[in-house]
């Protein structure tokens, strides 16, 4: 742990934390926590208590992209429910450190982001916090918005093609070369876009690596994380996105080795089909939700290659993220054209 970390000012935090946060004990060190691709995330200490900050990227940041408001809501809502959620402790505004940014408490277990952290595991507990995860998501797209204080968080209806309008709009924004087949794969998606499935809250990034296990069952999910593309839409959206994740495709986006994409975890089919158990919603339309969901992979590593490029990213495992665009693009094409 640091006294001194790129995109702090630990004695702002300070005095936010002397002011917000009753536990404090007065001294603060951090370290950026290793694996963030989007919002930056790091582990605050003063010795005794351990936080969680999240703050937005460094550099030009894209509309409507990196909302700490919506994070810190969804999750403080949350809290409670059958989702498993870190408590939230304190939001503020740019004032303190010039963007803003949350806290929540510190979740003891361990996150699982590399093939090899995967490998660690039996191929029993590999697949039993595969469905987890799945019952997880599940559960989650039962909590009614309305009373969970979340009915104004978003407009589940014409969810699907404002997605489709909006990472269209942020590729023109971050694109950082010519690419024929993404506008393609708009098109095809904007021409085949269905009515909503139905309406629930959605992650909007819902994968292995943005959860917390318990440390001795990794069965037992003990904190979903990463909220900030939350809201009102789609739930098969939510589980288009997870089962994208789960293509190698995807592994340059997380330095090459994302555990979502190891071949030891259960078919996408059949998370498919647990998904529909424990929900009791049929997934239908699965090509089209699958193909929404290379989309926005494709356009967000975008966007993390051209921060790149930049000088703009903090920690290792850039390099390569550029590189996943155009398979993420061909993928989502493939994927319209029928699932398998």
């Amino acid at each position: 742990m640091n006294s001194t970390v790129d995109g702090l000012e630990l004695p702002a935090l300070e005095r936010f934390f002397g002011e917000h946060v009753p536990e404090f004990g007065g001294k603060l060190s951090a370290e950026l926590i290793q694996g963030g691709r989007s919002n930056l995330t790091y582990l605050l200490t003063d010795g005794r208590q351990r936080w969680v900050l999240r703050r937005p990227p460094l550099g030009e940041l894209t509309p409507s992209a990196h909302d700490m408001d919506r994070e810190y809501r969804v999750v403080a809502a949350l809290s409670g429910s059958e989702v498993p959620v870190a408590r939230a402790v304190a939001l503020a505004g740019p004032d303190v450190l010039g963007v803003p940014f949350s806290v929540v408490e510190f979740v003891e277990g361990r996150v699982i982001r590399t093939t090899e952290e995967l490998d660690s595991l039996s191929q029993q507990d590999i697949t039993r916090c595969a469905y987890a995860m799945v019952d997880v998501l599940a559960r989650l797209h039962e909590v009614e918005p309305e009373a969970a204080g979340l009915a104004d968080f978003g407009r589940p209806e014409g969810y699907l093609s404002r997605q489709v309008r909006r990472w269209a709009g942020q590729w023109d924004r971050v694109r950082t070369r010519e690419l024929d087949d993404i506008g393609t794969l708009h098109a095809r998606l904007a021409e085949a876009c269905p009515a909503e499935s139905g309406a629930s809250i959605v992650h909007g990034d819902y994968r292995i690596d943005n959860t917390i296990l318990d440390s001795g069952d990794p069965a037992v999910v003990r904190a979903v994380v990463d909220w900030e593309m939350a809201t009102l839409g789609d739930p098969l959206a939510d589980l288009g996105l997870h089962l994208v994740y789960s293509d190698p495709a995807f592994a340059p986006v997380l330095a090459g080795a994302a555990a979502s994409t190891s071949d030891r975890l259960p078919p996408a089919a059949d998370l498919a089909e647990r998904y529909a158990r424990a929900s009791g919603r049929e997934p239908a339309n699965l090509g089209f939700y699958l193909g929404l969901g290379y989309f926005k992979i494709a356009v967000i590593a975008e966007g993390i290659h051209a921060r790149h490029v930049k000088g703009m990213t903090r920690g290792s495992g850039f390099e390569q993220v550029g590189e996943a665009v155009a398979p993420l693009v061909a993928a989502g094409l493939k994927a319209l054209g029928g699932w398998r």
